[in-house]
């Protein structure tokens, strides 16, 4: 059987992580796309995991090209995307509407939704073409918030790149799902506490993990694996993910 090729789109030490090191130990070839490749997170995934780091702005075109052909050729075609990519620069964080500045709100918008189009549009292109495992071409994953499904105050320019972002991902989930491609929007309704290097769990915001009231980002992961083998009778569209604690 052929290795299955993972590509994820983001390169931070919470989801993506998680999801490197999950797709590797399931003997999966997988790369992960970040504008910065040298973190120390991404250094110690290639050495411990063997994952090749790809260096990508995902808000350009021709970056994403060249990311597609980088992974094509030095592993194969990508049957599994993972776009995890939050897009909030600090200039937008908890920012009046009155207050914030067009110039960041428009890097949010490109950074999600716009990034989130030209790695779905690629993953779809590249997938369309393949044969194949009975109807199955690939699975598209895109990451989300809670501001997908509502916008709070303070956060006009996420919520707007969010609910693009869940837009986009239903619309292809209708086009691609009876062409062979499961794609599935996952919004997160909390904090993600990774692993710290003291073994505790935290979120740079929301301080140390206390009886699990954060999102464990190696749950998570196992949700995206589960989501990408489930069998094309049951393909579940969006799954709203929160901790047993969270108030909704």
């Amino acid at each position: 059987m052929t290795e299955e090729v993972a590509l994820i789109v983001g390169g931070g030490p919470g989801i993506s992580a998680s999801c490197a090191r999950l797709f590797a130990s399931e003997g999966m070839k997988v790369a992960v796309a970040a504008r910065n490749i040298d973190k120390d997170v991404l250094k110690s995934l290639a050495k411990d995991y063997g994952i090749t780091r790809i260096a990508c702005d995902a808000s350009d075109p021709e970056s994403v090209a060249a990311l597609y052909d980088n992974v094509t050729d030095l592993l194969g075609a990508p049957t599994l995307v993972v776009h995890n990519i939050d897009g909030r620069p600090k200039d937008v964080f908890r920012k009046s509407i009155t207050e914030v500045e067009p110039g960041p709100f428009l890097e949010t918008l490109k950074n999600s939704t716009y990034s989130a189009f030209l790695i779905g549009q690629r993953a779809a292109r590249e997938m369309l073409a393949q044969d194949g495992r009975d109807g199955h071409k690939g699975t598209i994953l895109f990451t989300n918030a809670s501001a997908a499904m509502k916008g709070y105050p303070l956060s006009g320019a996420f919520a707007a790149a969010s609910q693009g972002k869940s837009g986009l991902a239903q619309s292809m989930a209708r086009e691609l799902m009876p062409q062979g491609i499961h794609v599935a929007h996952v919004p997160i309704d909390a904090a993600i506490g990774w692993e710290q290097p003291d073994g505790s769990r935290a979120h740079w915001l929301g301080g140390e993990t206390k009886n699990d009231n954060m999102a464990d980002p190696d749950q998570i992961a196992e949700v995206y694996l589960q989501l990408h083998r489930q069998h094309k009778s049951t393909w579940a569209y969006e799954i709203v993910l929160r901790p047993w604690q969270e108030t909704w």
